[in-house]
């Protein structure tokens, strides 16, 4: 039985709580990616990293260099940050990345933060 998309988003959430009481707050995002990838793939998850996002207009294919952090099980999303707070646009280039991909779940990591539960935002498309 192949694993659901809440299943896939549950253990992103475990991976990064992990790797943030590891390594804490204060650090590259291209070190969180680089140690959450290790992580998921640890627990059996198919992880890619900077996955190329191309924009379709008018019927034409063009790679404008938009890329997502980690592509999941080629299911979820995750866009990482090591920002003070998150912003809206933050929220917006997700979920673009989602509508785009036809991805149907979004996760927006922010590690910098005391306790990672505050840096999770999940979003659905």
């Amino acid at each position: 039985m192949p694993i659901v998309n809440s299943e896939v988003s549950g253990h992103v959430v475990d991976a990064a709580i992990q790797v943030h009481t590891a390594l804490g707050p204060g650090l590259l995002e291209s070190a969180y990616e680089a140690c959450l990838a290790v992580a998921l793939r640890k627990r059996g998850l198919r992880v890619e990293r900077q996955v190329p996002m191309p924009i379709v207009f008018d019927g034409t294919r063009i790679n404008v260099g938009y890329r997502l952090d980690l592509l999941v099980a080629q299911e979820v999303v995750v866009e990482l940050k090591t920002v003070k707070r998150l912003l809206p646009i933050h929220h917006a280039q997700i979920l673009s990345y989602m509508r785009l991909g036809r991805h149907p779940v979004g996760l927006l990591l922010n590690f910098h933060v005391p306790r990672m539960r505050d840096g999770i935002v999940r979003l659905a498309n």
